[in-house]
C-alpha cells in the first residue's frame, strides 16, 4: 500500500471511530491501574458482563497499593461473574509487584510491564496505548488482528501481525487509533459476519476488494481466536462451580465432587480440585478441605 492510501485509510478511521467510537467507562480515564482492571476484565469476556463490575472494582480498590494490601480471597470473590477466575489471582499478584518494585505505579515501559505476574504481550501494549498514548504500540488483540489480515488479504505470522498493527497506528494518535481497531472488529469486521456495506475503511480492505473470497484470511491468522470449546461439560464448568462455592466458604474434601458437578467421577473433581491450588485460587488442608487463599481457616466446633 502506498504512503497516501495507508494514511487516507487512517484517516477514514479516525473519523468514524470520532462518530462512532462506543462510550465505555474505561475510555474516560488514562490512569493505568484501571486500564490494568479493564484489561483482564475484558479478556474473553463479553463487554456487558464487565461494565457493571468496573467501576464497583475501581472504588474498592482504586491502586495497585489498595489491591495488594487486600486479602486475595476479597478479588476472587469480586470477580463472581467475570469467569476465568485466575486472571483476579493474577491481578492481584501484578498488584503486589507493582508496589514491590515499582512504587505502586504501572511503569510506562514494555519489557517492564512484560516482566510483572499476569501481563501478557496484548495487555502490556494495551496498557501503553490506553493509558500513556503511546503511538509506537499496536494493540493486538483477536478484533485488531481479524481486521489486519483481510486488510492484507492473506493469513499473517505472529510477528508480521505484531509489526502490522506497530507500523499501522497513526503518528500521534497511539489511544484512538488502537480503541478505533478494537470498535471496527468489534462492530463491522465481526468473524462470521462482517458488515462490509457500513465499514470506513473498506476501499483500502484486500479481502473485501476481491469480493471476500473464501478461505477468509482471518481464520488462523496469528492473534485471531478460534472457535472456544464448550463450556458446558467441561473442566472449566466444573473449576467455575467449585470457586463459586468456596466464595461461601470453605468445601470439605468429601463434598468436592459433589460441587463440582461429577458425583460419580471424584477422580475429575480431585484433578480439577488440584489444578485450583496450583492456580493459587484455593488451598487445602491436611484433611483435603479447599478454601479461597487469604481466607481464615474455621476453628473446630
Amino acid at each position: 500500500m502506498s504512503p497516501a492510501a495507508a494514511e487516507a485509510r487512517r484517516a477514514a478511521l479516525l473519523d468514524w471511530f470520532a462518530d462512532r467510537g462506543r462510550d465505555l467507562p474505561w475510555r474516560r480515564t488514562r490512569d493505568p491501574w484501571a486500564i490494568l482492571v479493564s484489561e483482564l476484565m475484558l479478556q474473553q469476556t463479553q463487554v456487558p458482563r464487565v461494565l457493571p463490575r468496573f467501576e464497583a472494582f475501581l472504588r474498592r480498590w482504586p491502586s495497585p497499593a489498595a489491591c495488594a494490601a487486600a486479602p486475595l480471597a476479597d478479588i476472587v470473590t469480586a470477580w463472581a461473574g467475570l469467569g476465568y477466575n485466575r486472571r483476579a489471582v493474577n491481578l492481584h499478584r501484578c498488584a503486589q509487584a507493582v508496589v514491590d518494585h515499582h512504587d505502586g505505579a504501572l511503569p510506562d515501559d514494555l519489557a517492564a510491564l512484560l516482566a510483572l505476574p499476569g501481563i501478557g504481550p496484548y495487555t502490556a501494549r494495551a496498557v501503553l496505548a490506553f493509558a500513556f498514548d503511546r503511538d509506537d504500540v499496536g494493540v493486538l488483540d483477536t478484533n485488531a488482528a481479524r481486521v489486519l489480515a483481510r486488510w492484507e488479504g492473506r493469513s499473517l505470522k505472529p510477528k508480521e501481525a505484531q509489526a502490522a498493527a506497530d507500523a499501522g497506528v497513526a503518528p500521534g494518535a497511539g489511544w484512538a487509533w488502537n480503541q478505533a481497531m478494537l470498535d471496527l472488529g468489534a462492530t463491522r469486521c465481526r468473524p462470521r459476519t462482517p458488515d462490509c456495506e457500513d465499514c470506513p475503511v473498506r476501499p483500502w480492505c484486500a479481502w473485501g476488494d476481491a469480493g471476500r473470497p473464501s478461505p477468509d484470511p482471518s481464520v488462523g491468522s496469528a492473534g485471531v481466536s478460534g472457535r472456544q470449546a464448550a463450556f458446558e461439560g467441561s473442566d472449566r464448568q466444573g473449576r467455575g462451580r467449585l470457586v463459586d462455592a468456596l466464595r461461601l466458604g470453605p468445601v470439605r474434601a468429601a463434598d468436592v465432587a459433589r460441587v463440582a458437578g461429577w458425583p460419580d467421577d471424584p477422580e475429575r473433581a480431585g484433578r480439577v480440585a488440584a489444578s485450583l491450588v496450583a492456580d493459587g485460587l484455593a488451598i487445602a488442608d491436611e484433611v483435603g478441605t479447599l478454601r479461597l487463599p487469604g481466607t481464615s481457616r474455621p476453628h473446630a466446633s
